[in-house]
Parts: structure tokens; sequence; C-alpha cells
């Protein structure tokens, strides 16, 4: 049985935004990643609690606008800075 071409093209398309999203998120770690060993190496804090607060607020308006649930958004956005801040506890050696 073929395929549904419209389907398809829908398919391909999902596809490409899931590729674009997780290369996406391989720099934004990267970045973190470079962000954790600065903060182990200066002493700072694994976490900044208001600048994740701020981040959130401003995602979410962010969703809003976007038209995508902001709740949706806010857990995404929550799961990415706890594996954010797990890393950087790590790379304190607070494992």
């Amino acid at each position: 049985m073929s395929e549904d071409p419209v389907l398809a093209g829908y398919r391909q398309s999902i596809d490409n935004i899931d590729a674009a999203m997780i290369h996406i998120l391989a720099e934004r770690f990267r970045i973190t990643q470079a962000v954790g060993t600065y903060k182990a190496t200066n002493q700072l804090p694994p976490s900044d609690p208001g600048r994740e607060e701020r981040q959130i607020a401003r995602l979410r308006k962010l969703a809003e606008d976007a038209r995508l649930d902001p709740e949706f958004s806010e857990k995404f956005l929550r799961f990415i800075i706890d594996e954010v801040i797990r890393h950087h506890v790590q790379a304190r050696g607070e494992v």
C-alpha cells in the first residue's frame, strides 16, 4: 500500500523540524556546558533561580504569542533547566 502523499509531506516536515530541534538543543547544551565550566572555575553557584524564573516568564510570553500552550513550554523549559543544572553540579565535582 502506498503512503498518502499529503500525510507523507506532513511527516517529512515534522521530521525536518525534529532534526532542527535536536541540532538546536545540542548547540544550547554546548553553550551551557561552557557556562558550567566557567561557573565551576570561578566558584559560582550551579543555578541562578532569579534568571531561571525570568527565562520561564519570558518564554511563557513567547509561547502565548506563538499560540503554544504556555504550560507545556514551561514544563519543557524546566526539564532543560534541570538538566543544565545537573551538568553544572557535575562540573563542580558535586555529583
